[in-house]
């Protein structure tokens, strides 16, 4: 009965979010703009491009067709800035945090930018211990950096490689997953559960001595215009723009519509609902109760003000942003 009342209530789930009337900002502060200008200045010396990019949301949605002048974009947060660099110099895409994402269709991805003519592509959890996958960067790069020209490189020994991409999907991680595994070092880079961390392109990181390794961590840059409401939101889902410029409400909301339109009903457990739902309103209020989030207002009656005990919303849409990004509503991949 409980499966079949289940059953009932997804085919009642919303098949569209409603935006309304509401615009995401424009995410794109000084240092992005001041970083832009620094990793330009460095590509003379730069002999690979390491693109990092969030395995949720790096090949089910894209920033609009007019951003690259083309009609099929694999991927988001390409920042059309990049593509001129990107066309000279050999580059390797990792798609990071793939703890976090449904990566049964993983194959199919792999396709579909390799039409694109994205090859070089891993998938990586740069917060594992043992990730396989991450001893593959070196001896890949390597790879493209000996099969292409250096130019004026030629003579040096050393290989300097640039890591980009969006805010918040692991930049910094992957420098220091790479020192970890090769060099038996700590943290190089300031890490950070929000964007925004790197705030400009660093000195040079040395992540391996055979062969000589050189990186040189940047801020995540997003383009100057987001054109979709959707795209913007699923960035902001991810937590690659700052949550406060969108609202943890409309987040959470986007969330729970998400989640439910996947199937994916852990949190109906996690928070002991009952049921799932499509109500915001009413799984903040099960939230907050759950974990004791209230707070104390004022109210107005007709015999004086007096105070009372409510919910606290925000704070429980907090915690149902919180334990998705952490991986613990299920594995997402955003379409």
């Amino acid at each position: 009965m409980r499966i079949y009342q289940t059953l009932c209530n997804v085919a009642k789930f919303r098949q569209f979010f409603d935006f309304g009337n509401r615009e995401i900002a424009n995410w794109f502060p000084g240092h992005m703009a001041k970083g832009l200008r620094q990793m330009k200045a460095t590509l003379k010396n730069v002999d690979c491009i390491i693109e990092v990019h969030d395995a949720r949301i790096s090949f089910f949605f894209s920033l609009g067709a007019n951003a690259f002048q083309t009609n099929h974009i694999p991927f988001s947060g390409r920042n059309p800035l990049f593509q001129e660099s990107l066309a000279i110099k050999p580059h390797l895409l990792v798609l990071n945090k793939m703890d976090l994402a449904d990566l049964s269709e993983k194959q199919a991805i792999l396709k579909q930018l390799k039409r694109e003519g994205v090859s070089n592509v891993l998938f990586a959890d740069c917060l594992t211990q043992r990730d396989e996958n991450m001893k593959k960067v070196v001896p890949v790069v390597t790879e493209l950096i000996e099969s292409s020209p250096r130019f004026h490189r030629t003579e040096n020994m050393e290989y300097c490689l640039l890591v980009i991409g969006i805010p918040n999907v692991g930049k910094s991680s992957f420098v220091n997953a790479l020192r970890r595994l090769h060099i038996k070092k700590g943290k190089a880079s300031k890490v950070g559960g929000e964007p925004g961390i790197t705030k400009a392109v660093l000195s040079r990181i040395q992540v391996c001595e055979r062969p000589l390794i050189y990186l040189l961590d940047t801020p995540g840059v997003l383009p100057p215009k987001i054109e979709s409401l959707e795209t913007g939101m699923k960035l902001s889902l991810c937590g690659t723009i700052l949550d406060h410029l969108v609202g943890e409400d409309v987040i959470a909301d986007y969330l729970l519509y998400t989640l439910n339109k996947h199937e994916k009903l852990s949190y109906v457990d996690k928070y002991e609902l009952g049921e799932p739902c499509d109500d915001i309103q009413h799984v903040l209020k099960k939230i907050a109760v759950k974990l004791g989030k209230t707070q104390r207002v004022k109210a107005i009656t007709g015999v004086g003000d007096i105070t009372i005990t409510v919910p606290n919303y925000s704070a429980a849409a907090y915690d149902f942003i919180r334990v998705f990004r952490k991986g613990e509503l299920g594995r997402v991949i955003m379409d």
